[in-house]
């Protein structure tokens, strides 16, 4: 028996299905028989599926009271039986795909068993496919390789979709986006499957384009329909066919001289069409033009081509540097580009000061005007760092005349005096207009020569000298001088003096002079006591031509010595020994001058300074003599008691060095007149009296 039931109420679209067959009778209580429902996948839970007490034959009201139950380790997981009104409901989410995957058709089984009376039935549930799930490549983006120079028509295998679907409900077709180079074909498998195929319909270039992307679509045939899609990238691979290309066929650049080693100034970029190896580029130098080889001056990197210097860049010595810079791919394929480097330059030189001309000494007569040096001042930079300014930095009667763009003169401005200054050191200071000026001193050292204009000049207009009489004939007694600022020959002096003074005395026979060196020396001993000064003339000429002089007056003061003794005037000492009598009054008092002792020098000054004393006296001696006067006073009153006769020896001596001295003998008679003194005189002096 077929049965077929539709319960709209609980699940929209069920389909079921229930064959029954009596293998036993009732009576033998032995019920066998196999059910079947059909129904589709993904059914909600509790959806009925079917009424299986009625399927089964059983009084529903006394279905419970039969204890059924479902046997099967698998389907009482997604199906059970309500004992209250018979249906059998859907359990648990049934995905035909995981239980059966591909296989057809897809069945859950269980034995549904009725213990009152004893029954066992085959209960088969059918699960039905539908279109749940979309066709699914493995890989959501397929990378295929082909060479650029593979030939049209060829064919290239791509990877099928997976639909666990089965039926119409699987995949039905593939579809490839619109593209220029490639169709797509479809072929059958010995199981049924399609899988595609891409089919090369036009040449590839893989410096026009190196990636093409499709999109591959798998269509199934349900309702509704459902697609997955792959993206198909197709690498075009290289082959050498692409020389390298700089992005210029020539570089230029400026870098200043005092970058640093090893400092980068650009990199060159070559570029090439291919790819892997065959773009891979190698730079290297081929060639350089100048004075100095690049690879001595810039290395480059291979890889990279990053130009670097390799040491110190020097604007004067190189400006410019051109190089050939070769690019070379993996397959040998090689182009080239010209660089060109351009030193710009710094201000690292200072001014160089070259003197071309000298003109030294000149004449101190020399007019303003007259150029005495040429100077060559040069910068080795460029620009303003090349351009110089001099000055002379000291106060000097010159000054600098620019002559050309390098060259100055030296010229005098004003008239010069050799004799107030005779050389000049003349800086002179070169400073250029760099940013940072630099600047040079170069010394010239000038002298003046001298012109006779000069004569010799004495310090003094008159000279004193001091000559100690009684000196040695030729002895030098005084040395005058006399200068000339001028030079050489123009200094040289002489001197001279008349034969003769005022004085008509002939100087020749007492003084001498030295015509070079202005030493006098006497020609004969003084005296003191007869010149006791000489006036002479003195005359400096120099030997320049014309002959300048001037003239000086030297006096000479003859000094005393100590050579003559005093004389004595008074008492005379002519009577050839005999001592002079002095009478002295009786009555005279005390301090009464009695006489005077004089006395006279030749010399002079100290010498002739005279001193008086009493020598050889007898005591008691009642008289007294001045030192300084040679006054003779009584020292007290004189009586008759007193000796009526006194001799004593008076000395007369100088102030020199030695003391010369004189004596004299004087008698003193005490008498008050002549007729008393009489008597005494005529009684001559014993011989123990002190004689002179």
């Amino acid at each position: 028996m077929r049965m077929e039931t539709l319960d709209l109420q609980n699940c929209r679209g069920i389909r079921w299905q229930v064959i029954f067959s009596f293998l036993f009778s009732w009576l033998c209580h032995s019920i066998s028989g196999h059910i079947h429902y059909s129904i589709d996948e993904e059914m909600r839970k509790n959806s009925v599926i079917g009424n299986i007490a009625k399927d089964l034959g059983l009084d529903v009201k006394q279905f419970k009271f039969h204890r059924f139950r479902i046997i099967s380790r698998i389907s009482e997981k997604y199906f059970s039986v309500n004992l209250d009104n018979g249906n059998l409901y859907v359990k648990d989410r049934i995905d035909r795909e995981t239980l059966c995957g591909a296989e057809a058709p897809c069945l859950l089984t269980f034995d549904a068993v009725v213990e009152n009376p004893l029954n066992v039935s085959r209960v088969s549930i059918e699960i039905l496919d539908i279109n749940d799930n979309t066709p699914r490549f493995f890989n959501d983006i397929a990378t295929l390789k082909i060479i650029e120079t593979i030939s049209v028509g060829a064919r290239f295998v791509l990877q099928n979709a997976e639909d666990p679907d089965i039926g119409i409900n699987s995949i039905q077709t593939y579809k490839l986006s619109d593209n220029q180079h490639f169709t797509l074909s479809e072929k059958n498998r010995t199981n049924g499957s399609k899988f595609p195929e891409l089919v090369l319909e036009k040449p590839l270039d893989r410096e026009t384009q190196n990636i093409h992307e499709l999109i591959l679509t798998a269509v199934d045939g349900g309702n509704p329909i459902r697609s997955g899609t792959s993206l198909i990238k197709i690498i075009t691979t290289d082959v050498n066919d692409n020389f390298p290309t700089f992005t210029q066929e020539e570089y230029k650049v400026s870098i200043r001289e005092n970058i640093p080693i090893n400092s980068s100034v650009f990199s060159v970029s070559a570029t090439d069409k291919d790819e892997g190896s065959n773009a891979e580029i190698a730079y290297s130098f081929t060639k350089s033009t100048g004075n100095v080889h690049n690879a001595d001056t810039f290395i480059i990197n291979s890889t990279t081509g990053e130009i670097k210097t390799s040491k110190n860049l020097d604007f004067e010595i190189m400006r410019n540097y051109e190089m050939s810079v070769q690019a070379k791919d993996g397959g040998d394929l090689v182009t080239h580009c010209k660089v060109l480097i351009e030193i710009l330059d710094e201000n690292d030189n200072a001014p160089e000061i070259t003197i071309a001309s000298l003109s030294t000494p000149i004449p101190e007569d020399s007019a303003p005007g007259t150029m005495i040096a040429l100077l060559e001042v040069h910068d080795q930079d460029a620009g303003e760092n090349g351009l110089v300014d001099c000055q002379i930095m000291e106060r000097v009667p010159f000054k600098l005349m620019l002559s050309s763009d390098n060259y100055y003169r030296i010229v005098t401005t004003s008239a010069m005096d050799r004799e107030k200054v005779s050389r000049y050191n003349i800086t002179i200071t070169a400073s250029d207009r760099g940013s940072t000026p630099l600047s040079t001193k170069k010394t010239i050292r000038l002298d003046i020569s001298d012109v006779k204009d000069n004569p010799p000049l004495f310090t003094q207009s008159t000279y004193l000298a001091y000559v100690p009489e009684n000196n040695l004939p030729g002895a030098s007694i005084y040395c005058i001088h006399a200068s000339d600022l001028d030079s050489g020959d123009n200094a040289k002096v002489i001197y001279t003096m008349p034969s003769a003074n005022r004085d008509d005395f002939a100087v020749s026979s007492y003084f001498s002079i030295n015509i070079e060196s202005g030493v006098l020396y006497a020609q004969r001993s003084f005296d003191y006591e007869q010149h006791k000064e000489f006036v002479i003339q003195i005359t400096a000429k120099d030997k320049g031509f014309p002959s300048l002089s001037s003239n000086s007056t030297l006096i000479i003061h003859i000094m005393d010595q100590n050579d003559n003794a005093p004389k004595i005037l008074y008492p005379s000492t002519e009577s050839g020994g005999s001592s002079s009598f002095e009478m002295v009054p009786l009555t005279t008092e005390e301090e009464v001058l009695i006489t005077k002792v004089i006395a006279v020098d030749a010399d002079s000054g100290h010498n002739a300074w005279l001193s008086y004393h009493f020598i050889q006296i007898s005591e008691p001696f009642p008289f007294t003599i001045s030192q300084r006067t040679g006054e003779i006073r009584t020292i007290r009153p004189l009586s008759e008691k007193d000796v009526w006769k006194h001799k004593v020896v008076v000395m007369v001596k100088d102030n020199g060095s030695p003391s010369l001295s004189t004596t004299v003998t004087v008698s003193f008679i005490a008498a008050d007149n002549f007729q008393q003194m009489l008597p005494k005189l005529n009684n001559p002096f014993s011989n123990d009296e002190p004689k002179s």
